[in-house]
């Protein structure tokens, strides 16, 4: 069997914020206990490299998150986390004894949420990253909001980092990132738009690709098994994991019709024609 490279399981669809830029989801809300944790992971073993701990949802709402961590990372995975820092201070005050392989916080403009505004947000951001990074952890702030409105916000942003993290910031291969020190960087990425059924539709014929189901895929909270990281309310369900084992979910016709419609860049599904980050992979 193909390894695939990411898995996005989504431990808690549910949020503290909600933000202008976010899809959010329309499911009930439901968070994974400990044994769907055990059972969802058992079924991944050996087929997936990078675990992340969100699609919807804020991963450090889950009070089981640092034994999340521990036992993916006993299981053979490498974890992953992507946050939106609000919850960070408790995380300050109380480390995690384990950390994640790499922890992503999403940095924002106090026009998505009141929350980003806050001083001490940013200073709660600036402590975890620093600790996280001296102790082993990757961490990447990610500034997603290149031509938006927002981006206007981001000379400040990048003010306050350089006082906290001063010096020469080295450019990373690719050009989507800087390192601003030893396993802490800041990435960039311009903002899109969720896929959604009530979108604009793409042309049947247009030029569409995806690395949905080529190097990564979706779980969702309830088990269900999507084609990428932003099927937030899952309508593009394929099975679920925890009654059908992967390789045989992936080897169902709509699975295969999905990647082998991206191998000839065609979006077979309509809501993949209604994706706005699937334009980042136009030729």
């Amino acid at each position: 069997m193909k390894i695939i490279d990411k898995a996005f399981l989504e431990i808690t669809n549910i949020c503290n914020l909600k933000c202008s830029f976010c899809h959010g989801t329309k499911r009930a809300p439901k968070e994974l206990t400990e044994a769907e944790f055990e059972r969802l992971t058992d079924a991944l073993v050996g087929q997936v490299n990078y675990l992340y701990f969100h699609l919807m949802g804020e991963p450090m709402l889950h009070p089981l998150l640092g034994t999340f961590i521990r036992r993916a990372w006993e299981k053979g995975f490498r974890p992953m986390i992507t946050t939106n820092g609000s919850l960070l201070d408790a995380y300050n005050q109380t480390p995690l004894k384990i950390l994640p392989y790499k922890i992503s916080i999403s940095l924002h403009a106090p026009a998505a949420n009141p929350a980003f505004a806050d001083p001490a947000y940013w200073e709660n951001c600036i402590t975890f990253a620093r600790d996280a990074g001296s102790r082993g952890c990757i961490v990447a702030l990610r500034l997603w909001n290149l031509e938006s409105a927002d981006e206007q916000s981001n000379t400040a942003v990048l003010e306050r980092l350089h006082q906290a993290f001063p010096g020469e910031w080295g450019k990373v291969r690719g050009g989507s990132s800087l390192r601003l020190a030893d396993k802490l960087f800041l990435e960039w990425g311009k903002r899109f738009a969720w896929p959604d059924p009530t979108a604009t539709e793409a042309a049947a014929n247009a030029n569409v690709f995806c690395y949905g189901l080529r190097d990564q895929l979706g779980i969702l909270s309830d088990g269900t098994v999507v084609p990428c990281c932003l099927d937030a309310d899952g309508n593009l369900a394929l099975g679920n994991l925890f009654d059908t084992p992967l390789q045989e979910i992936l080897d169902r016709p709509r699975a295969k019709a999905i990647y082998d419609g991206f191998t000839n860049r065609r979006a077979v599904e309509s809501l993949c024609r209604r994706c706005g980050y699937a334009k980042r992979f136009e030729k």
